[in-house]
């Protein structure tokens, strides 16, 4: 066997090459601890007991793969845990633990896989905790599951739900805020504003009502009643069609709205519709999360949901996926803050959602029934019935019929 000396210089030069050459999760085979060039003549045998040496230190943990074995590193802090705990029983509890990483282990899993006696195993624990080792944690996708996880480390995305929840819980408060903080934005880059006036109504200018065009050369517009077909009339007649000209009102297009903003669409080949990249840069910059960092993975789920429901719709960007909203015409020009501060719910009833065009009423949709609170009981011969709906009567009759019910 080699000089118990030469093996410690050997063993730390060996720890210190794979270090440099990859991460804790890398997997080294003996290939390629030999090919570091540490161990002279590339003796398997010396790196053997080499290797054996870190196991024992617990810097080396060893694994087994299709290709055979293999170890990673561990750093001297973590390894020096190990090699801090009392007995073996400890040691298996903590691997356990740390192997899981980020996503945490179950602690019925390490039972089970440990083969150990819940007494025993609840013992572990407790020490590890006490010692500052392992935490317990939450998981979303089992929140009713009791999950330990290392304590210097932070749970992974798919334990904690990410952003989206908080302690453990789905925080759609802060979903729907940012959709509809992300959908105001996509409007506003996928849009513009025509600002149509009074002033400019009849004059032909962009924004206005349409100027009424000219007749063609030898049409006559209208009809020329039968009486007045080949006579001369006089002046007082003259007279009086300039007094019933001046006198009649003007009327207006249905079409456009004088004084009212409407957004119309971009021009064709426009290529500056906002992308996931530059929606994240506008959170990021708004400071609208302080407290929460979204990565542009985030932003892309929040924008998914807007596209399945059928708010925004993609477009090609110079080889890039970008988006504006749909229905550009019937949108509002008001965010949707504005929008719900505007809104009176006597009028317009219950709003789950503030974004898009607003769904066209009808007298089914009104009607209470939509949202009756006590639909499920509502049968002839039953507590509630059509025949004695008190929503009806308010519904129909209005103001009068509510006060005669409270005075019944």
């Amino acid at each position: 066997m080699a000089d118990r000396d030469k093996l410690q210089i050997l063993k730390d030069a060996l720890y210190e090459a794979a270090r440099d050459h990859g991460s804790d999760q890398r997997l080294f085979s003996q290939r390629d601890l030999l090919d570091m060039h540490v161990i002279p003549q590339d003796n398997l045998v010396l790196l053997m007991q080499v290797i054996q040496i870190l196991c024992d230190e617990k810097l080396f943990v060893g694994n087994t793969t299709a290709s055979g074995l293999s170890w990673r590193w561990r750093s001297r802090e973590d390894a020096k845990k190990y090699t801090s705990l009392p007995n073996s029983d400890l040691m298996m509890v903590y691997a356990m633990v740390d192997e899981a990483g980020a996503d945490g282990i179950w602690n019925r899993t390490i039972k089970n896989k440990l083969n150990m006696a819940d007494s025993l195993m609840k013992t572990c624990i407790k020490y590890l905790e006490q010692k500052g080792y392992i935490a317990s944690m939450k998981n979303v996708e089992h929140p009713n599951k009791k999950m330990y996880i290392k304590a210097n480390l932070r749970p992974s995305d798919r334990a904690t739900g990410g952003p989206w929840f908080t302690e453990g819980e789905l925080d759609t408060a802060f979903i729907n805020e940012l959709q509809e903080i992300v959908f105001d934005f996509i409007k506003q880059k996928s849009t513009y504003t025509s600002h149509g006036g009074a002033a400019a109504a009849g004059t032909g200018v962009q924004g206005g009502t349409q100027r009424e065009k000219a007749p063609k050369k030898g049409v006559v517009q209208g009809t020329i009643p039968e009486d007045t077909k080949g006579t001369k009339r006089s002046a007082g007649e003259i007279s009086n069609d300039d007094t019933a000209a001046a006198s009649a009102p003007t009327t207006t297009s249905k079409k456009t709205r004088p004084g009212k903003p409407q957004l119309l669409p971009l021009p064709a080949g426009y290529k500056s519709y906002p992308t996931v990249s530059d929606i994240a840069k506008f959170i990021h910059h708004a400071g609208i999360t302080n407290n929460t960092t979204l990565s542009e993975a985030d932003i892309q789920q929040l924008v998914d949901v807007l596209y399945y429901d059928g708010l925004v719709e993609s477009v090609k960007v110079n080889g890039r996926k970008g988006y504006r909203v749909t229905r550009i015409p019937k949108q509002d020009t008001r965010t949707c803050n504005q929008r719900r501060l505007d809104h009176d719910p006597s009028k317009g009833g219950i709003v789950t959602s503030f974004m898009g065009v607003e769904p066209s009423a009808s007298g089914l949709m009104e009607a209470p029934c939509g949202r009756c609170p006590v639909y499920d009981m509502c049968e002839e011969g039953g507590p509630v019935s059509p025949s004695n709906c008190v929503y009806f009567r308010q519904w129909l009759d209005g103001d009068e019929v509510k006060e005669q019910v409270i005075s019944i």
